[in-house]
């Protein structure tokens, strides 16, 4: 999941200076992967799911869902790829139908690939904006519809083959969040799909989700690590005692003094790690095996931390607090404070930092959330406010890299500034977990679906491997599973044309996934169509 900003009038994160931070991750995968594939649409019921009062009024109308796709390998008789667009736009997910995981399998097996955007993400939105009525047929199960619609209902121009027929294996791949409608998706509609690959499948709800930072913790550089865990709790103990000139030369020292709500505060600086709900710069999640995709802007950040000959001017930050905390010094202060100044606060165009109007740091203006202008943002929000929860707040015990100010209400305000009640809609109080989990959560489980994660992923405690669930998780041919040492989220996704080349826990990740959908591929062919 790479959760789009929610914050006002932040500038996309450019190249910076010596603190370091690479060019935005995003960009660097829009830039290598230029557009080259046409833009298709298919007419999508807006709303399949006629027989339930979640959805009146219900509509027989339909919305031009985008679809790409690549027919350069494709054989008679091939299978077709299908891979789920997630919550982003079509084009960003080009890399995989290039060198991903879809010209992988593209090319091993005479396939085609393509991309299914999803509703309500990039240009395939149901209505012209994004009011909390329109927003009610952004849901789970009328998502993974969409997938089981698509699969019988798709035109390929050019292809000289109906590949919409019972008789073609479709097999589909997924994602993070679009893993999880990839594993929904072969729960509920298994009976025409030969099979589906789950990677870093977010398949469980939780309201909230301490664990998110349990990776870095246990991963992470233990000499970073330790000194945010201790300047966390230097920045919790200040604030607890309610100082208020100590608190404010606190945020002065990070040059936002001028934000008034201490949790968005504590959200932007936490922005180089993840900040809950926002992180527009590249954090641990942006880490990757291909150069290509990721961005070691997490230890170039580290780097800052620990520092072992800053110049005077940075070193004695570390003791600018020490008289509000019995002359402790806040070792690495400086070059935390340090890096933060240059390498977020000049990307906030404006100047303005403040949340009372559209600061750049700041979330408290309630117009702002309350605009339904289509955006992938919105989009994503009212999913997590709706349905999947998943919010990322500071542990109640233990080291934190984040402060403790950060909790549940702080995400859940945003549901409600962003969603009044329409005349037909309104999002609950919290989550409705029960949409999402029915199919199954840590435990789903469907033939011929694939699950693959890896253990150093932060999502990974709402994944099948998760920590949180039953143990062991045992693969077999008709359940397969897999548990990538060393990898993060969706890393098996990415690739490159010589996958031998690859590096070694990757390459064996692509070797199990072409194994896996030869088997799907020949109980397919065991079936009656």
């Amino acid at each position: 999941m790479r959760v789009l900003t929610l914050v006002c009038s932040f500038a996309v994160l450019g190249s910076a200076t010596p603190a370091q931070a690479s060019a935005s991750w995003q960009g660097k995968r829009q830039a290598a992967d230029a557009p080259v594939y046409v833009a298709h649409t298919i007419d999508q019921p807006i709303d399949h799911i006629q027989g339930s009062d979640r959805y009146l009024p219900h509509t027989n109308a339909t919305f031009k869902q985008r679809y790409f796709f690549d027919s350069s390998y494709y054989k008679s008789g091939g299978p077709v790829f299908l891979y789920i667009g997630g919550e982003t736009s079509g084009e960003s997910r080009f890399s995989n139908l290039q060198t991903g995981i879809i010209q992988i399998l593209m090319e091993r097996f005479n396939g085609l690939g393509v991309i299914l955007e999803n509703r309500y993400y990039g240009e395939s939105y149901p209505f012209n904006s994004s009011t909390t009525d329109e927003l009610r047929f952004l849901t789970t199960e009328q998502t993974i519809a969409d997938n089981a619609y698509f699969r019988q209902h798709a035109t390929f121009p050019g292809v000289n083959a109906s590949l919409n027929s019972a008789d073609t294996p479709w097999i589909m791949y997924g994602g993070s969040l679009a893993g999880a409608h990839t594993a929904f998706t072969m729960k509920t509609y298994n009976d025409i799909f030969a099979g589906g690959i789950g990677s870093s499948a977010t398949t469980q709800a939780l309201f909230e989700y301490r664990q998110w930072y349990n990776p870095i913790v246990k991963f992470g550089p233990a000499d970073c690590v330790s000194r945010i865990v201790n300047i966390v709790d230097r920045i919790d103990e200040l604030i607890w005692s309610g100082n208020k000139d100590g608190i404010q030369e606190l945020k002065e020292i990070f040059g936002l003094g001028a934000l008034q709500d201490l949790r968005d505060f504590a959200m932007t600086i936490a922005f180089p790690i993840g900040g809950p709900m926002n992180y527009p710069t590249n954090t641990w999640q942006e880490l990757n095996w291909s150069e290509r995709y990721g961005s070691e802007d997490f230890f170039n950040f580290c780097s800052n931390v620990t520092n072992i000959d800053p110049p005077a001017n940075i070193s004695s930050v570390d003791t600018a607090l020490a008289k509000y905390t019995n002359g402790e010094a806040w070792t690495g202060l400086g070059g935390y404070a340090d890096y933060v100044k240059k390498t977020l606060i000049p990307n906030c165009e404006s100047g303005r930092i403040d949340s009372t109007d559209e600061g750049c740091f700041g979330t408290q203006n309630q117009t702002y959330y309350a605009d339904p202008t289509n955006g992938g943002a919105r989009s994503y929000l009212y999913s997590t406010c709706l349905e999947s929860g998943g919010y990322q707040v500071a542990p109640t015990n233990g080291p934190s890299l984040v402060s403790r100010v950060l909790q549940v209400d702080y995400t859940q305000q945003w549901c409600t500034w962003a969603f009044p009640p329409g005349e037909h809609n309104s999002i609950p109080a919290t989550p409705q977990l029960h949409y999402y989990n029915k199919y199954g959560g840590w435990d789903v489980h469907a033939e011929n679906l694939a699950l693959i994660d890896g253990n150093t992923d932060v999502w990974l405690d709402l994944c099948y491997h998760s920590n949180l669930a039953s143990q062991p998780r045992i693969s077999s041919d008709k359940y397969p599973s897999y548990l990538i040492a060393g990898a993060g989220h969706h890393w098996d996704s990415y690739g490159i044309k010589n996958v031998s080349a690859e590096p070694d826990y990757i390459r064996e990740a692509h070797y199990w996934e072409e194994r896996t959908v030869s088997r799907f591929l020949e109980f397919w062919a065991e079936k009656e169509h």
